[in-house]
């Protein structure tokens, strides 16, 4: 399939290098590989960027194919772009220049719950494809779907519950927000889901199940350097890789360490990541977690895009302790690809990526105690860790995740007049 596409995402890698933000951006060098003509757009803010006088886009790269948009005015409560008289008719300028057939959204952070509307009013015959990362619709709280007191795992969104985590808004603003996106996400053609537990939450939220599909998360191709097999013994080593937020389980992983260093147990566990963004509560307790560690734990800092393959080869075991809803992170596929058992949280898209056992050990989100006794099975046993890695899932390269998006778009009908 040739098309034009845009594809649209609430940052760029470049700036914020979420899952996302990234993922989005390989498929975009994806579409283009296939032969489609794509540009990239990005919305960002001025925590990244300030604003320009006399226009809402700002170049980034040097192809000339990959725009940010400014979106500083933006209502993060009803996810609404507010700036009318700037953005919006920036934005039609924008498809009305480029015309593409395809607008691929893959959040609407910054770039409004509206944008769906403007390119469906824009350009009637566009066919419009949207995938879902996390629960930002259904859930004011950052898209966790985690109770704001307690960390409690919220398994279904109401007025009543979501006014009970904020409880300086209204209960009818919930039934509003709702509504609002509701309305403003029926103009969406088809809906992807990277997980079958993230596809299940928006359809008991009220999208169409006949609208969703499922098509997990690819990841480019890089060779990489295989770390020696430990033959038998040998101190293992444990990675984690990601930013230092509560909700990644970071606290919950540097417990579990911390408890096995007090049994004695020989290991290594390199943290890679930054920690932007957080409070100075949570600073605070990490850098205590790490001082009491250390040196068996290692914080290693922020990492480049380009270096996860070569950082993942080194170790012999991934971690992945989140203790919300994660979809599918991208980290569980870097792993599996180059044959690496993981430890995981047994919630969300990651127990359907990581089978306890088989390719990897699961454990329930926030036990210390549990995570650390997962990591002593691997540390005791290099057996497991072999079999382990026998098992490992290989996820779909992204040219390939980029030629089952394409397959899905040719079935859409284009026309879609009387939405205009």
């Amino acid at each position: 399939m040739s098309a034009r596409i845009l594809v649209a995402a609430h940052n760029h890698p470049a700036l914020h290098p979420g899952g996302t933000e990234i993922f989005a951006h390989d498929l975009f060098r994806a579409y283009q590989r296939a032969g489609c003509e794509a540009i990239f757009l990005g919305a960002t803010n001025q925590i990244h960027r300030e604003a320009r006088p006399g226009t809402s886009f700002q170049g980034i790269g040097p192809a000339g194919d990959e725009l940010l948009l400014w979106s500083g005015h933006f209502d993060r409560f009803f996810m609404s772009q507010v700036d009318l008289y700037g953005i919006v008719p920036d934005l039609e300028e924008l498809l009305r220049d480029f015309r593409p057939d395809v607008v691929h959204i893959h959040h609407l952070l910054l770039l409004g719950a509206e944008f769906p509307h403007i390119v469906r009013r824009t350009l009637p015959d566009c066919r419009i494809v949207m995938t879902l990362h996390d629960y930002y619709p259904i859930c004011h709280h950052d898209g966790l779907m985690v109770r704001t007191s307690g960390k409690e795992l919220c398994h279904k969104a109401s007025a009543d519950r979501c006014h009970a985590c904020f409880k300086d808004i209204p209960l009818d603003r919930f039934t509003l927000r709702e509504q609002h996106l509701k309305a403003l996400l029926r103009t969406v053609d088809r809906f992807v889901s990277p997980s079958r537990f993230l596809r299940q939450r928006f359809i008991e939220w009220g999208l169409a199940a006949e609208l969703i599909s499922v098509i997990p998360n690819g990841i480019p191709v890089r060779a990489a350097p295989a770390r020696p097999d430990r033959n038998g013994g040998g101190r293992p080593i444990f990675g984690y890789f990601g930013n230092l937020n509560p909700w990644k389980g970071v606290p919950v992983l540097l417990e579990a360490a911390r408890q096995l260093i007090a049994d004695g147990c020989e290991f290594e566990l390199r943290v890679h990541g930054g920690a932007p963004f957080q409070s100075e509560g949570f600073l605070d307790e990490i850098a205590r977690l790490f001082g009491e560690t250390a040196p068996i734990v290692q914080q290693r800092g922020p990492y480049r895009r380009e270096d996860i393959t070569e950082l993942v080869a080194a170790v012999d075991c991934t971690i992945v302790p989140s203790v919300w809803w994660e979809n599918a992170p991208l980290v569980v596929g870097e792993a599996q690809a180059l044959g690496k058992p993981v430890i995981a949280s047994n919630i969300g898209g990651m127990a359907e990526m990581v089978e306890d056992g088989v390719n990897g050990l699961t454990v329930s989100p926030g036990d210390p105690r549990a995570l650390a006794s997962a990591m002593r099975r691997i540390i005791d046993d290099p057996d497991l860790q072999r079999d382990l890695t026998v098992n490992a899932r290989k996820p779909d390269d992204i040219d390939t995740t980029a030629r089952r998006y394409l397959d899905l778009i040719e079935t859409i009908e284009p026309a879609r007049i009387e939405a205009a």
